[in-house]
């Protein structure tokens, strides 16, 4: 095993750092959301809140943002009118501003969402039977340039800080109607189940068509959003401590209360921070393998010219807390006459085998988007692909397609509609890959 590309302490490749950090906001208030306890604390401090009260202080905004759901200073309530005036000159809450809100007949609904400096990124929610899922981005644009992705068409423009993570689990639940009311009891935390491996599948467990209901609160917590899957815009892993500071506030008992069972974090490969994210954050991992031969993981996901299969697979074997009850997820876009063929099927069973992975594998039908040059395979191509994982023991569930009719299906996430030319894709693939290819 290469324990030396797996040990990396630190920021790795600083030639794909974003192209620009966030602005500050033009009136000079700070956002709340997105801060820490104790960086809370410290910049309730700063602003000049005494040094005695901070701590109250700080638990009080931190109740009112997290538990309550408030979007402005004027709306935490238990603090005296004086002291809110002050808040509210130094700071906001510090939501996202929603440019477009789209609804799919199967219930998805996906937002374009813009921040403080005008930048945009997407989230979506895909509720089912069971559970409600949030996709959500870690970064304007795309470091990466996965070729059948409508996401690593566009160029990485910035890095999303905490806020703007959190901000979109926020969000969501202001959309989905799931703060307490001011006088209610909040909400409780959501049961660390062992059972859930934080992936927005159930192959155990059957699809009911029609039972997702979005107006409806269908789990036994009261909440529609279960479960959140960092697989929107960007590499988390190339973001890692903002992504990491953000789902600690997802996380945090006191505030959202989402159990780390409950998070799945998606990396295309970045081999370097695996380790950390498993001993720093803690949640259930997927790793979008899509190809089992060097030939055709270097075409459709060029990072693994940089870290190839051996590399990546003994780093999933390392990856810490793995088990087969909190299973690594291969996530596997099925492209026609390019990945799906039998031998492919039969090789990554061997794959998972060799490197003795507690595994599942979803296979994902290729969503297509404008100037794409792959189709999607045959259901029946599918099936048997699928059949075959599972003759070897191996779970491998097909992903039901989502929201394809408003672009918010897997690898359809773009934060605005561009033409671009075949030629105008190469070059942008190009010179991303040479940014972070050796």
């Amino acid at each position: 095993m290469n324990t030396e590309l797996m040990a990396s302490p630190g920021p790795i490749d600083p030639k794909v750092s974003a192209r620009k950090p966030a602005t500050a906001r033009a009136d000079g208030k700070r956002a709340l959301l997105g801060l820490t306890k104790p960086q809370l604390r410290e910049a309730l401090i700063e602003a000049g809140i005494p040094e005695k009260q901070a701590k109250m202080r700080a638990q009080q905004v931190w109740h009112w943002i997290y538990q309550r759901g408030a979007t402005e200073v004027s709306g935490f309530a238990n603090i005296s009118k004086e002291t809110r005036a002050f808040l509210d000159e130094h700071f906001v809450v510090g939501r996202p501003e929603v440019v477009t809100a789209q609804v799919s007949i199967d219930g998805t609904r996906k937002w374009l969402l813009r921040f403080d400096d005008g930048e945009e990124a997407e989230c979506v929610f895909i509720p089912d039977a069971y559970r409600g899922t949030l996709c959500v981005s870690a970064q304007v644009g795309c470091t990466l340039n996965c070729r059948f992705c409508f996401t690593g068409t566009m160029k990485l423009v910035r890095n999303l800080t905490p806020a703007e993570i959190v901000g979109q689990v926020m969000l969501a639940r202001d959309a989905l109607g799931e703060w307490p009311s001011a006088s209610g009891p909040a909400l409780p935390a959501l049961p660390d189940s062992p059972e859930e491996d934080g992936d927005d599948d159930d192959e155990d467990r059957p699809y009911i068509p029609g039972a997702h209901n979005p107006g409806s609160n269908y789990t036994t917590a009261g909440r529609m959003l279960t479960n959140i899957v960092m697989m929107g815009m960007g590499e988390p892993l190339y973001n890692f401590e903002n992504v990491r500071d953000a789902l600690g506030i997802v996380m945090d008992g006191e505030g959202l209360g989402l159990s780390k069972r409950r998070i799945t974090l998606s990396t295309s490969g970045v081999v370097p921070m695996m380790g950390r994210a498993g001993d720093e954050i803690g949640v259930n991992l997927a790793v979008s393998l899509h190809a089992v031969t060097k030939e055709i993981r270097d075409e459709i996901v060029p990072i693994n010219k940089k870290y190839g299969l051996e590399s990546l697979l003994e780093a999933c074997a390392a990856y810490p807390g793995a088990s087969n009850a909190r299973r690594i997820t291969f996530e596997y876009v099925m492209l026609k006459d390019k990945n799906d063929l039998d031998e492919h099927a039969h090789e990554l069973v061997r794959l998972i085998r060799k490197y003795k992975l507690p595994a599942k594998v979803n296979l994902i039908p290729f969503n297509p988007w404008p100037g794409s040059a792959y189709e999607t395979s045959t259901d029946e191509r599918v099936n048997r692909f699928s059949d075959i994982i599972f003759q070897a023991g191996i779970s491998a569930p097909i992903r039901r397609p989502r929201g394809r009719d408003i672009m918010a299906a897997c690898g359809q996430l773009k934060s605005a509609s561009e033409k671009i030319t075949r030629a105008e894709l190469d070059r942008r693939a190009a010179e991303k890959e040479a940014e972070w290819v050796d």
